[in-house]
């Protein structure tokens, strides 16, 4: 009796085993699911591609994309581990590496496409002295890009009163005068010449060639908990870029679900952008290194080596 007593314990453990085995691979088969915040701009466009080409069984991960109204709110879920990653914009991202967030750059998120729009009356930017003049945050491109035309001009940085305003505001403070002009994110700026509020005073690639603005960053843990997944997907987000680049009729109904505007505005947008390109160059981001230091924006940013993953780019140019 005592035997069979200690037969049937033995059979109950090894089935409460099984059980907990069988759990675990369901588990196991299940596709880890990537958390990625992002700001409704076009200059995310790959990421919004991305869910439409890569998402479920045909990637082997699920893709879930957080939407942000702005970027204080974004950096605070990425800073806590509330998302693996962020299009962000780049500047941020350093600001938060400075502070010991680990997060890497792994590509960016788009070429080109910060436009500085002014009212419509102003065709040069020495008219924009005494002027106010609307960026989204201090650190970032829009910034830099505004100080390096306020330099190339010969006008003083105090000479231009600089505000922040939220992307989605800009145009309307334009259209009520409340601003002489600002620089942002698109499709802000071709929202603004669409609606005939405001004209063009510079592009960005006229101030400052191939200057940087959004970046694609990763956690660090997310990077090192599966290298094999981040490699496959940051191959997919670069082939979506160039998806984005094509200009295909889809690229215009995938960007309309997360960007409210009409057709006439994207084709502005997406014809002052590339994005296909999405490596982060050593000489470029030390540009940005540089500038920021001299503005006193950050103290201390990461370096190339410290803060830009090249690997995984590095991977899709050899394929």
């Amino acid at each position: 009796m005592k035997n069979k007593g200690i037969s049937i314990l033995i059979g109950l453990v090894l089935f409460i085993i099984s059980i907990g085995c069988e759990a675990n691979t369901g588990e196991e088969e299940a596709n880890t699911v990537i958390k990625i915040g992002y700001l409704p701009i076009t200059h995310a466009a790959p990421l919004f591609l991305h869910q439409e080409m890569y998402d479920g069984e045909n990637a082997g991960y699920e893709i879930e994309l957080v939407r942000f109204s702005s970027w204080p709110d974004l950096m605070d879920a990425l800073n806590a581990g509330r998302i693996d990653g962020a299009s962000v914009l780049i500047q941020l991202a350093m600001k938060a590496a400075e502070k010991g967030i680990d997060l890497s750059a792994v590509a960016l998120g788009h070429q080109d496409g910060n436009v500085l729009i002014s009212k419509n009356g102003i065709h040069a930017a020495q008219e924009m002295k005494g002027e106010t003049i609307a960026i989204p945050h201090t650190y970032s491109t829009q910034h830099l890009l505004l100080d390096e035309l306020l330099s190339l001009e010969g006008i003083p940085y105090e000479d231009i009163d600089i505000i922040e305003l939220p992307p989605a505001e800009m145009p309307v403070a334009l259209s009520e005068d409340r601003i002489a002009g600002y620089i942002v994110a698109e499709p802000f700026g071709a929202l603004g010449v669409q609606l005939d509020i405001g004209e063009v005073l510079a592009f960005s690639e006229e101030i400052w060639p191939n200057s940087y603005c959004c970046v694609l960053v990763l956690r660090d843990d997310f990077i090192e908990s599966d290298f094999a997944l981040t490699k496959r997907f940051v191959s997919n987000y670069a082939t979506a870029g160039e998806k984005a680049d094509i200009g295909e009729e889809i690229v215009y109904s995938v960007l309309q679900d997360y960007i409210k505007v009409e057709k006439e505005t994207l084709d502005i947008s997406l014809d002052w952008i590339t994005f296909t390109d999405l490596s982060v160059k050593e000489n470029e981001y030390n540009k940005i290194y540089e500038r920021v230091i001299d503005l006193g924006l950050i103290e201390s940013p990461p370096t190339y080596q410290e803060f830009v993953d090249q690997r995984f780019m590095d991977e899709v140019k050899l394929e």
